[in-house]
């Protein structure tokens, strides 16, 4: 019961007392009265109701484009001859640690209006004076986030495929069908909560970024609701307006979760298939190689082009002027590491808030599993339930609700580092839940029960038997709360000071003063920090321990 009670206060800094205090933060006075002017002065002008609009059209179109991009990739990875299927795996997942805002910058190089290289190219190749693509448009912005979130449909979708078995495809083809109206009628139908599933984690995911949105979309004069909010920030800084005007964006991640959920209760999704049920991979032919160009030209716009200017740009001394000798410099480089008053404290700074972000969300999560998996607690499923909480909550209401809770007095701990580790535990917490659950179910009780007969204590059993056996799991986990910390912005961007700003804050930083040179620098090295990471993760805990779903 004592841990129980621990874990619950736990549970309760971390998580209730925060949507706690913006709830009511959103209705009150800087005094401490009611009020509804709050709401009144968030939803007061039509620039706000248009930014929330604006959310809306976003989410479902960057959706809506991630999805049209994923299912054929997933549908050619999982049941088709498709060569080139570990290539396509590397793509996503150079996509899924990519952050969104150096994508964004990536391609703000290459499909800015003026001097883009895609622009540049077209008009030396073409003559033309109008530019062949305009990233600073409201499809270019809604395009740039689907190329970073389509791993996310990927993922749910190949997943879904790889469970369905081949008789039904035989049975339209024994009736006529060909090989892509099987996979119209038949196989993408019953993947069809997967891709409802996907399509609704990518909406959910675009309505509350901020990076990507604030790099392409403010220099668009494309209003939505994060950067909103953020203005809401800027001196004087109204939190009250900030906490009503973030209501909707809660209620709407509530209400797709539940309609998702509500409408996949009442339609039946089982293929029944019996012993013989197997899986045979789909001869394409010639079209084998149509759909590896499909994957390939999404590896190639996703992942391989942004980073190609990237790196480019790191080395250049005016990135504009192209790849020439006289143009290459380690100088951004050596201003970073040497000169630069803020750099190498950020990057210290996001590898220890990371670190402890990611210990102390595994730990408490690690325990919460434990007693919802054992049941030690007929309360344990409160705890769980509290654990996934911030699963529906968007990151910067998430942030929001800890400048509420702890900003001010008695705690006052606005900008110091123990505000964002306790912010990024918060945050990606069911991401370690989720880990510890899984690895927790992979472990029979019986084994712990035949030490206790033995005469050995519950600690014992977990010290020597289940710690052991879930170890490598809990690594993976671990390393995947870390690896998704380091790249943070749209919560860490509320909470910073001025020591405590992390690599993301200081990228968007740089983005702000137009410097790409140095910024497309410091981009490298978080993407070398983070694949050292990603590199040890498969080392440690398989070489699809970032993608793996429990």
């Amino acid at each position: 019961m004592a841990l129980w009670i621990a874990l619950a206060l736990a549970l309760a800094f971390l998580v209730a007392f925060p949507l706690i205090k913006l709830m009511i933060a959103s209705v009150e006075t800087r005094d401490g009265a009611f009020t509804l002017n709050n709401y009144a002065t968030a939803y007061g002008r039509a620039r706000y109701l248009e930014a929330l609009f604006n959310s809306l059209k976003l989410g479902a179109l960057s959706a809506a484009i991630a999805t049209l991009i994923a299912v054929p990739m997933a549908w050619a990875v999982s049941r088709t001859d498709m060569p080139g299927k570990g290539f396509c795996w590397a793509m996503v997942m150079a996509a899924f640690v990519l952050p969104p805002y150096l994508g964004a910058i990536g391609w703000i190089l290459l499909a800015g209006p003026n001097s883009g290289f895609l622009n540049v190219l077209w008009r030396a190749v073409t003559g033309a004076e109008d530019p062949i693509v305009n990233i600073y448009t409201f499809s270019g912005l809604a395009t740039v986030i689907a190329l970073h979130s389509f791993p996310l449909v990927f993922l749910f979708v190949k997943s879904a495929l790889d469970l369905i078995s081949s008789e039904m495809e035989d049975a339209a083809n024994i009736l006529g069908a060909g090989t892509f109206a099987t996979m119209r009628r038949v196989t993408l139908p019953l993947a069809g909560p997967a891709i409802l599933g996907g399509f609704i984690i990518v909406f959910l995911e675009t309505i509350a970024l901020f990076g990507t949105p604030a790099i392409i979309g403010i220099p668009a004069r494309i209003n939505v609701v994060t950067t909103q909010l953020w203005q809401f920030f800027e001196h004087p800084v109204r939190m009250e307006v900030a906490a009503a005007y973030a209501m909707p964006l809660l209620l709407i991640t509530v209400a797709m979760i539940g309609a998702q959920k509500l409408l996949l209760a009442r339609k039946g999704f089982v293929s029944q298939t019996g012993k013989g049920g197997e899986r045979r991979e789909i001869k394409l032919g010639a079209w084998r190689w149509v759909m590896f160009a499909w994957c390939a030209g999404v590896g190639l716009f996703a992942v391989m082009l942004p980073v190609m200017v990237l790196v480019q740009a790191s080395f250049a001394k005016a990135w504009g002027r192209g790849l020439s000798v006289d143009n290459f410099t380690f100088r951004n480089y050596y201003h970073l590491l040497f000169e630069h008053d803020m750099a190498l404290t950020s990057v210290w700074n996001t590898i220890w808030f990371s670190a402890a972000a990611a210990t102390i969300a595994l730990i408490i999560a690690l325990l919460v599993a434990y007693m919802v998996v054992r049941k030690l607690s007929r309360f344990a499923d409160a705890l769980g339930f509290l654990a996934m909480a911030p699963f529906v909550i968007p990151g910067i209401i998430m942030a929001i609700g800890f400048y509420a809770a702890y900003a001010s007095p008695p705690f006052a701990m606005y900008g110091t580092a123990a505000l964002i580790i306790l912010a990024f535990a918060a945050r990606f917490l069911p991401i370690a839940f989720a880990n510890a659950s899984a690895a927790m179910r992979a472990v029979h009780p019986e084994m712990e029960e035949a030490v206790r007969i033995l005469g050995g204590g519950r600690m014992t059993a977990i010290r020597f038997v289940t710690a052991p056996l879930v170890k490598r799991a809990l690594l993976g986990g671990w390393l995947i709360v870390f690896i998704v910390a380091t790249r943070e912005l749209s919560a860490a961007v509320f909470l910073v000071g001025p020591r405590t700003r992390t690599m993301s804050v200081l990228l968007y930083d740089l983005s702000e003063a137009g410097n790409f040179e140095v910024l497309a620098a410091f981009g490298g090295i978080l993407l070398v920090i983070t694949m050292v990471f990603v590199a040890v993760g498969m080392k440690l805990a398989g070489r699809d321990f970032m993608l793996r779903r429990s």
